[in-house]
């Protein structure tokens, strides 16, 4: 019994300073993993400024960043895109809403949806961890595993809608533009450059791009407002009472979708600040970094729908090409217009960085053995899989957008709901726990076990089947109300189940989890 905890001891040993070297010089450590043959090929690569550090956790010595302000307002850029005007207009096109209930159902859904990332990225500076591994205190490794898994499919969802959007556009750009798989895989390569040198250049990018596509965004309305907005176009094929609630409520979750997709990555750019950094100022950062882009330009979406002429109805088509329809607004400035659809086209870099960046870390969560892959390895490879998904599924852009916001909603309802009650009400300083082990962010020992997590999960994807309506299934409350409910009930069966599991959990194994 005794030699078997001292093996035990050892392995623990062993792991923490694995971990502890990898912290502080996580270049060092790659490059002496792959020996002398390909090592020294890596310390180049890493001396030239390519980021080294993956999933290794930041010590508060190491946190050379201290704006906060560039920091976090990355997501003005990030949302002032093309990519965003689709959310606006799946409103109309889809649920056949109109104007003025699109754009207070945006308002509402939405300012829950950034009220939810907002939180997640406040855990950055705190504990100099990327979101996924956060997960680890409440669902433990297992559970971080499947946190993941989604995680990984929800970069690749948004990923491949970003890169079909910008390659239509571009492909808009003359009847002899370039052709549509063309289009993606230049705007695939374009965002894979800055994700590939990693932290530094991503926040470089994203604190001036916003400025050229807001510039855009403004002239878009102005020339959408002298083809002709008709804020009452929808009117008569809205629905009424009960059915236009369940539309509301279906759309309501694809605009939770779009604000909350960003909270599975929030922290991901916030762990070289220090850890005193304000909560508050980061998460009003966020949150007004995130409301008002996503707003602005989703709403010009539901408006540029509006707008009745011949010719723009034509351009948007039956399919519904965003990128045909905005080529045709800015079509009355000639050359002009066209050089600003394909400035707005790589609007998809700044939307799609993310995704990618975020989406290697998250391979790397999955387990030593990834997280020993350096991480611009896994962006290569993220970077394939979009673009090939981009390149198949480039003729149903907006089924694939509708159907991936609704799901996408559901899971990071009650993931953000497990992490934000583990927080609160178990890692505050007062509570059973008293904060975060943070120096055993890799050890699954000193972790929670998971069960809870997992099991609240569970519950909470219980809700989301029961209450989801969606073309390839409705769940049988989905079906009475006549509504996509999953996301509200994934939330509610997760936040129920995970607070009595979590205290059930800490009394059986231990306040050390």
């Amino acid at each position: 019994m005794s030699e078997s905890h001292y093996e035990d001891k050892e392995k623990a040993t062993t792991a923490d300073v694995y971990v502890a070297d990898a912290e502080r010089s996580p270049d060092q450590a790659i490059a002496t993993r792959f020996g002398s043959r390909f090592g020294p090929i890596l310390a180049r690569l890493f001396a030239s400024g390519v980021e080294a550090r993956g999933i290794e956790r930041v010590p508060e010595d190491r946190r050379e960043t201290k704006n906060a302000w560039n920091n976090v307002t990355q997501y003005r850029s990030v949302n002032t895109v093309l990519t965003t005007i689709p959310i606006g207009v799946l409103g109309q096109y889809v649920f056949a809403l109109t104007f003025s209930h699109v754009v207070a159902t945006i308002l509402c859904f939405g300012f829950l949806g950034a009220t939810a990332t907002a939180f997640v990225a406040t855990l950055g500076p705190k504990t100099g961890l990327r979101t996924m591994i956060i997960t680890r205190y409440s669902s433990g490794y297992v559970g971080c595993t499947l946190y993941s898994i989604l995680n990984i499919i929800t970069q690749l969802g948004f990923a491949t809608t970003a890169v079909i959007l910008g390659g239509q556009t571009l492909a808009s750009v003359s009847s002899h533009g370039v052709p549509l798989v063309v289009g993606i895989i230049i705007i695939g390569i374009c965002c894979l450059i800055p994700c590939f040198v990693g932290y530094n250049m991503v926040h470089i990018y994203e604190r001036y791009a916003w400025m050229v596509t807001f510039f855009i965004m403004c002239c878009l309305w102005g020339l959408g407002g002298k083809a002709g907005f008709d804020v009452n176009a929808q009117e008569s094929m809205e629905k009424t009472g009960r059915a236009l609630a369940g539309d509301v409520l279906s759309f309501g979750a694809i605009v939770f979708g779009s604000f909350s997709g960003w909270a599975p990555v929030a922290a991901d750019y916030n762990v070289r600040l220090p850890a005193d950094t304000s909560s508050l100022r980061v998460f009003t950062l966020t949150w007004f970094g995130l409301y008002i882009p996503i707003c602005f330009t989703s709403i010009l979406g539901a408006a540029l729908v509006t707008i009745t002429d011949p010719a723009y109805i034509a351009a948007f088509g039956p399919d519904g090409s965003t990128g045909g329809l905005i080529a045709q607004v800015l079509s009355p400035w000639g050359a002009g217009g066209r050089f600003l659809l394909v400035l707005l086209a790589f609007s998809c870099i700044a939307n799609n960085i993310p995704n990618t960046y975020s989406a290697a870390l998250s391979i790397q969560a999955l387990g030593r053995p990834l997280a020993a892959v350096p991480r611009f390895l896994w962006v290569v490879f993220i970077f394939l899989v979009y673009t090939i998904a981009g390149v198949a599924g480039r003729e149903h852009f907006s089924a694939i957008l509708s159907n991936f916001l609704s799901i996408l909603s559901y899971w990071t309802a009650f993931f953000i709901l497990i992490v934000a009650e583990e927080h609160f009400i178990f890692r505050r300083r007062n509570g059973r726990l008293g904060g975060y082990n943070l120096a055993d962010w890799d050890n699954p020992s000193k972790l929670a076990p998971g069960y809870a997590g997992i099991l609240a999960g569970c519950f909470g994807v219980v809700g989301a089947i029961v209450g989801m309506s969606q073309v390839w299934y409705t769940g049988p409350v989905g079906e009475k109300a006549g509504a996509d409910l999953g996301f509200e009930l994934a939330a509610a069966f997760a936040g129920v189940m995970y607070p009595p599991l979590r205290w059930l959990e800490i009394s059986v194994m231990g306040d050390e989890v």
